[in-house]
């Protein structure tokens, strides 16, 4: 190539698969020449044309099922945003100027999304392996026992498929479930008396696994006070929302009552260690008290807690930092410090998924974060949290829950 640019389009027409690019209304952008000469149509035939216009399902089969699957598969990849394979389908094909004449074929679609900038679906790249020919031959071979086999192949392929959409809808049910626990459990983003505050929840993208992400803001007994804080319960579905439903409450109560953070995350441990699936569970406690212009804090295993100073520098607030709740054989106190604050200061509090990536260390979720502050300094708590989300979630959307509070000190 000699440095210059690869001929992108070269190469996709000379992909030894069939694979064709579809808009998000299922128009085809473009065609691959090995899917052109597989499906036996022409590039004018093809593209610029609605998918099922051009392959759809033998009106002479009424047990033909070929489009509505593919098409149930495609509506998945838009929704999610995740790539979707299908199980062996039978898809009888039309042959060109011969009406009423169709043609069965064996197919193994792979559909996958390709991503704009803001994270929606752009493209569908449909890619399918042909497999007719293989057990065409296996017929001619060895006569009724191939066909035998083949009808059984076919069949247990579609009970694999009706299998996985109930089994996705059952997953999508309980997400459904989750979240609506989840929000109805935690308290409205509303401001904290005359303090400006910002509130930010975002499910894991495309995925089935609602976590127990939880956050809180409590008005102190005592002056003009109040604790923030964030938690993040082990687990995944219903179970885990509903553990964290407990330990919010938990949390929320004890504060009101409690000398400082610690005593208040102590409190909580103590709770956690007789709550099934609580094990382990993260959280952070933060106290802001105006009148003294101090911050008092403590963690129990969960990423430290940012302040972006009104100058533009960050500081986290890791010096209290201890094991999560309940891992720990006997309890002990937990330990608590505190650090000045002053007007235009920000504290910012969230969870594992805004910072955390796979294969990556966590020093440069918090690098990245500490970055993402510096480039926000000076915007309003609303603006703010909306800017760290922007910036610090991947294109696709984190696979992990995040939450997010912003308080304009």
């Amino acid at each position: 190539m000699n440095g210059t640019e690869p001929d992108y389009a070269g190469v996709f027409r000379a992909l030894p698969g069939m694979v064709a690019l579809l808009t998000p209304e299922l128009v085809y952008v473009d065609a691959n020449d090995e899917f052109l000469r597989v499906s036996g149509r022409t590039r004018e035939q093809v593209v610029g044309r609605y998918l099922f216009d051009v392959f759809p399902d033998n009106p002479n089969d009424t047990g033909a099922s070929g489009a509505r699957n593919l098409a149930a598969s495609l509506r998945r990849v838009l929704e999610t945003g995740e790539r979707d394979a299908m199980a062996l389908q039978r898809y009888d094909v039309q042959i060109p100027g011969r009406p009423g004449e169709w043609d069965e074929r064996y197919w193994s679609p792979v559909n996958a999304p390709v991503l704009g900038p803001d994270g929606q679906v752009v493209l569908l790249v449909h890619r399918v392996e042909e497999v007719t020919e293989l057990i065409r031959a296996r017929g001619g071979r060895t006569g009724g026992r191939a066909r035998v086999l083949e009808a059984e192949l076919y069949t247990r392929a579609r009970e694999l498929q009706e299998l996985n959409e109930r089994l996705r809808e059952a997953h999508a049910r309980e997400r459904e479930v989750a979240l609506a626990l989840q929000e109805a459990m935690l308290p409205a983003p509303t401001p904290i008396g005359a303090h400006r505050t910002a509130v930010r929840y975002r499910p894991a993208a495309g995925a089935l696994n609602v976590c127990g992400d939880w956050y809180d803001l409590v008005p102190l007994p005592g002056g003009d006070r109040i604790g923030v804080a964030v938690g993040d319960v082990v687990g995944h579905g219903l179970a885990a929302a509903g553990v964290m439903g407990q330990l919010r409450s938990a949390l929320s109560a004890s504060s009101r009552v409690a000398d400082g953070p610690a005593q208040a995350l102590d409190v909580l441990d103590l709770y956690a260690r007789s709550v099934a699936g609580a094990e382990n569970t993260t959280a952070v406690e933060t106290w802001i008290d105006w009148e003294q212009c101090v911050i008092t804090y403590s963690c129990a295993g969960h990423p430290p807690p940012a302040l972006l100073r009104a100058d533009g520098s960050v500081q986290f607030l890791d010096e209290a930092t201890d094991p999560p709740l309940g891992a720990r054989v006997a309890h002990t106190p937990r330990p608590q410090a505190e650090t000045r604050c002053g007007v235009g200061d920000t504290l910012v509090l969230y969870t594992d998924g805004l910072i955390e990536r796979r294969h990556e260390d966590i020093d440069a979720g918090l690098t990245r974060l500490a970055g993402a502050l510096e480039r926000h300094h000076g915007a309003g708590p609303d603006a703010l949290a909306d800017g760290l989300l922007l910036d610090m979630l991947p294109v696709g959307g984190a696979t992990d829950d995040t939450a997010l509070i912003v308080v304009r000190l």
